[in-house]
């Protein structure tokens, strides 16, 4: 069972029934949320009300389909009886990064447990029909990336997806699957035995969707941004030159996330993505897991998560750390993100390096370790 702390169901279980709701997404929920006083008075709503939010005539007719056969309490109730953590954005638990990108789901459903290390992940994606050359790449780079103790994240799928999985469990590593249908439906089908061992292993399978809800081929696209969204960057190991991964990769860059990609044969047809990501400059040339850990700034993963759970006492320490990430920073931006002056920014960061949590990459020029 997930340890979460379930927010009040009040708001969450009218966010449950809203998530059946075919149409509405991140912007359509925020829209409801800028017009009504709650969700429940949106949920209510008549057809006059929900179009002067925003909502075109098939949402509204999807909305009153829905609400017609569906209750939030008891749907919500499915949800906690089935082990499913049903997150907002503003919970403590929900994920850090993924809070931070464009379109956050506006209720991520989460089966088994998120931990605070989860932060320095990486997605590892590509080609659901790999090469000989594309699996062993696969488990080599996932092996090595695992042992370093960086969180995989794919999405269950079949080919590299589900060999970064069982490479990352075969390591004793953690591993996270974002799915592309409610949390009580695997796909494709010979991954329950997979879903079941990532989830036995202390990870977790996250989806947008609620229960119910069966893949869709318009669902892959919106599951690929959460898994770039929730991680530090995004590895292609093979992948076609119209492979969905590509979905991955624009999010990835679209959210300001970094790209990584093996480099293949220049004749093999499943390796013309990954080198396109290349010769295009959008990713990083990987051959080697370190190559991603000296690109990402990070040292031993154990040892970070521990500092960020030793946070300084000091408020304004404890704030810069917040802000502070793997990707360097400039004092004189910090400062204009905590609205503080720079020498004050400067000087605490000087203590924080002392300290252990942060190191220096370049002049007054930091990342966290």
């Amino acid at each position: 069972m997930p340890h979460f702390t379930q927010p009040s169901a009040d708001d969450v279980q009218f966010r449950v029934a809203f998530s059946h709701v075919t149409g509405i997404g991140p912007a359509r929920m925020a829209g409801l949320e800028r017009f009504f006083d709650g969700l429940e008075d949106a949920w209510q709503a008549d057809r006059s009300q929900l179009r002067q939010a925003g909502l075109d005539n098939r949402t509204v007719d999807e909305i009153e389909t829905t609400r017609a056969t569906l209750d939030p309490a008891e749907a919500y109730q499915r949800t906690l009886e089935a082990g499913i953590a049903a997150l907002k954005p503003d919970d403590d638990e929900y994920p850090r990064r993924l809070r931070e990108i464009p379109d956050p789901p506006p209720l991520l459903y989460v089966r088994g447990e998120l931990l605070e290390r989860d932060e320095w992940s990486l997605a590892v994606v590509g080609t659901r029909r790999p090469t000989p050359y594309g699996v062993q790449a696969t488990r080599s780079l996932a092996a090595d990336l695992a042992a370093a103790g960086l969180t995989i994240v794919s999405g269950l799928a079949r080919g590299v997806d589900g060999i970064a999985h069982e490479t990352t469990l075969d390591q004793n590593g953690r591993t996270l699957a974002v799915v592309a249908s409610g949390l009580d439906h695997v796909y494709p089908p010979e991954h329950k035995p997979l879903a079941g061992r990532i989830l036995d292993s202390g990870g977790a399978m996250l989806s947008e969707y609620p229960l119910g809800k069966r893949p869709d081929a318009r669902y892959f696209p919106r599951r690929n941004r959460i898994i770039a969204g929730m991680t530090l960057g995004t590895l292609v190991t093979e992948a076609g030159e119209k492979s969905g991964t590509w979905h991955t990769v624009t999010s990835a860059l679209d959210q300001g996330r970094e790209v990584f990609a093996v480099p293949g044969p220049i004749t093999s047809e499943q390796s013309a993505g990954a080198n396109n990501v290349i010769k295009r400059g959008l990713g990083k040339l990987v051959t080697c897991a370190q190559d991603v850990l000296d690109e990402l700034n990070l040292g031993p993963i154990e040892r970070q998560a521990e500092l960020v759970e030793q946070l300084p006492e000091d408020p304004m320490e404890a704030l810069l750390l917040e802000r502070l990430g793997s990707e360097p920073i400039h004092v004189d931006e910090l400062s204009r993100l905590i609205q503080q002056p720079v020498h004050e920014t400067a000087a605490a960061m000087a203590t924080l390096e002392l300290k252990g949590f942060i190191h220096q990459v370049g002049p007054m020029t930091y990342a966290r370790r």
